[in-house]
């Protein structure tokens, strides 16, 4: 694929998208690119499965074609429906006309014209820019039988409308697909894929992803938000904060012109970085204070 010829060239497309990854999901990328393979990223929630879809349909000049999954979702949802509606006004059009053959009818009510295109039917289209993108997320939400509607669309990069026939993709789709783990995916739909557990980044790396996404925040503050996230995931917390909410954390304290971190500071913001009450209440006073010194002291020079 032009542009990404190397696993170094597919970290510097990534990174100028704001997207800094190390060397081994950028070379899983690179594969998934090289070799047409679908990519399945696991990890927990806000620590940048679905960024790496946007950034990579950004950085080849691809359209980002997004399923996002839920409890319940079936095959006919994630490919096409008909527009019931407009088939109705054109029967009662027909009938109002003085009828039309109703094979004819038929063969036009069932036409690409009144054909509403899902996210999968849409990913098998040509595009002139090229195959687009396409993030199946958060699978785990779904259930088994649509894992299993979704290996004939991974195998055969195709889709299947009774009333149409069997659309293949002309070139395949550069297929994303996330899990937070809520639920074991099946390995019949893993061993069609390339597979990175995407984890929370070490301090370094997520001082480079800070810079990349809040790069008007001072290093100095930076640091001691990276460090106190940092030192949150260490805690028995119930959520624990991803790297999304570290970039959010340090847009709020930006927007509200904190130049260093305080126990006030930090209880007026815990919204940002925690999502549940029963996190909030543990991190309430002399607990975030303590949290706080542990970091102020690791970041003193030795």
């Amino acid at each position: 694929m032009a542009g990404v010829e190397t696993i170094d060239a597919v970290q510097e497309m990534l990174a100028a998208e704001g997207y800094v990854c190390d060397r081994a999901l950028g070379t899983v990328v690179f594969l998934a690119l090289r070799l047409g393979r679908p990519l399945f990223l696991e990890g927990e929630a806000g620590v940048g499965k679905t960024e790496i879809a946007k950034a990579l349909a950004a950085g080849l000049n691809r359209r980002l074609i997004r399923l996002q999954c839920y409890e319940g979702l079936d095959a006919a949802t994630a490919v096409y429906e008909w527009n019931f509606p407009a088939q109705m006004v054109a029967i009662r059009t027909a009938e109002a006309a003085g009828g039309a053959e109703r094979a004819e009818l038929q063969a036009e009510l069932f036409s690409d014209e009144y054909l509403i295109e899902r996210p999968l039917l849409e990913a098998m289209r040509p595009d002139e820019n090229g195959a687009p993108v396409l993030l199946i997320d958060e699978l785990d939400r779904t259930d088994e039988p649509f894992e299993a509607f979704l290996l004939e669309a991974l195998s055969d990069f195709q889709v299947t409308i009774p009333e149409l026939g069997t659309i293949k993709a002309p070139e395949p789709p550069v297929v994303i697909l996330t899990s937070n783990r809520t639920r074991e995916v099946h390995d019949a739909l893993k061993r069609r894929c390339l597979y990175h557990w995407v984890d929370y980044p070490d301090f370094d790396r997520e001082m480079e992803i800070l810079a990349a996404r809040a790069p008007e925040a001072a290093e100095a503050l930076s640091r001691e938000v990276v460090a106190f996230v940092q030192q949150l995931r260490t805690e028995d917390l119930f959520k624990k904060p991803g790297v999304a909410e570290t970039i959010d954390w340090a847009k709020c304290l930006l927007a509200l012109d904190v130049i260093n971190l305080s126990p006030e500071v930090i209880a007026d913001t815990l919204g940002a970085i925690l999502k549940y009450q029963d996190d909030i209440q543990k991190l309430q006073g002399s607990e975030a204070k303590r949290i706080l010194e542990e970091v102020k002291s690791s970041l003193m020079p030795a």
